[in-house]
């Protein structure tokens, strides 16, 4: 062995050398007393005892230890039989307790991991019975009435069957929208990636939403006048309905007769980054962190006025994650908010 003795074998070596000088001591005694005593074959007997001890107290105490340690190992559960190995226990104690800490300290954090899974799983399950609930009991409530003989009164029937329409079509909106999302997060929804012009697709989404801007006399524009195309790389159709819902968003909260500008503005080479800004009434900061969350709502009264899945952010945020992009969320109440995301430039 070179250089000091390891800390697992300092009790055998220790122990060894204590019986070997008490035998050694009580071998001479009695030679000296019986027989003459022979320095060099008492040293012998010393080193060969010496030996002896050392290996069967090690052996012995390896033994011991593995036992023990694999029974509280097993009863505990904090690893499997299979990944604890006989040739990995020493008699080090302090590298057993430094073991064992670690995997407690695993354990606890798989623990807290769990629960904050769990506590996500049941605030997701309660938010989309909540979204269900809403449309499913209004739709309900409107055939009911139609049954139990509204349907004869051609004015009721025909305004009721409107509004269950309606119903029926936020249903339709939440489900498509979660099974988007859905696959969105396992990845199986591919992206037509292809180059396209950026400020022709923002004029087309003004266009589409114009009516919905005009209903507040909210103004959609550009903050500059962009004379030539600006060519990126992207899923058309996806990078469409990320301005569509940001849009949607800046006008479902903006005030009335504000603004919503789009700008588009170089951020490095490669890189472009286009910005949604209203002067809507912001976002505390609080909310900040979790407002890509699914069914995630600023408005805790649970007022559904506005409409829409509630999904509209978080699709958002998974379609440009999907193009390995970033998005980002500028915010300040009573001035209004800033959604940002990046884009790849053709070259």
């Amino acid at each position: 062995m070179s250089g000091s003795f390891k800390k697992s074998y300092k009790f055998a070596f220790k122990s060894a050398l204590f019986i070997s000088l008490i035998m050694t001591l009580v071998l001479s005694v009695f030679l000296f007393y019986y027989y003459s005593v022979d320095p060099i074959k008492t040293a012998v007997f010393f080193v060969i005892g010496f030996a002896i001890s050392f290996f069967i107290i090690q052996f012995r105490v390896e033994q011991f230890i593995y036992k023990r340690i694999k029974k509280i190992y097993d009863d505990l559960t904090l690893l499997e039989s299979s990944s604890f190995k006989k040739e990995q226990i020493t008699t080090d104690m302090a590298t057993l307790t430094r073991e064992i800490d670690k995997y407690a300290k695993d354990k606890k954090l798989e623990i807290e991991t769990l629960k904050v899974r769990e506590a996500y799983r049941k605030e997701f399950i309660g938010n989309v019975s909540h979204e269900l609930k809403t449309p499913l009991f209004t739709v309900q409530g409107y055939i009911s009435t139609l049954l139990d003989g509204g349907i004869e009164d051609k004015s009721i029937r025909k305004k009721y069957l409107k509004r269950a329409d309606k119903g029926v079509e936020r249903l339709t909106y939440i489900i498509k929208d979660l099974d988007m999302i859905t696959k969105l997060e396992v990845g199986d929804l591919s992206l037509d990636i292809e180059s396209f012009d950026i400020i022709e697709l923002i004029k087309n989404v003004f266009d589409l939403l114009e009516i919905k801007a005009g209903k507040k006399k909210i103004t959609l524009s550009f903050d500059m006048n962009y004379p030539e195309p600006i060519m990126v790389l992207g899923d058309k159709e996806r990078i469409q309905q990320v301005l569509s819902n940001l849009v949607v968003n800046s006008i479902k909260y903006g005030r009335e007769k504000g603004t919503t500008e789009i700008s588009i503005e170089n951020l490095i080479k490669n890189k472009v980054i286009v910005r949604v800004t209203d002067n809507g009434e912001g976002i505390e900061q609080e909310h900040v962190p979790r407002i890509f969350e699914r069914f995630y709502r600023i408005d805790k009264s649970g007022s559904r006025k506005e409409g829409g899945s509630g999904l509209g952010l978080a699709i958002v945020k998974h379609i440009i994650e999907a193009h390995d992009e970033k998005i980002y969320i500028e915010s300040e109440i009573g001035v209004g908010s800033e959604f940002s995301f990046t884009l790849e430039k053709v070259k």
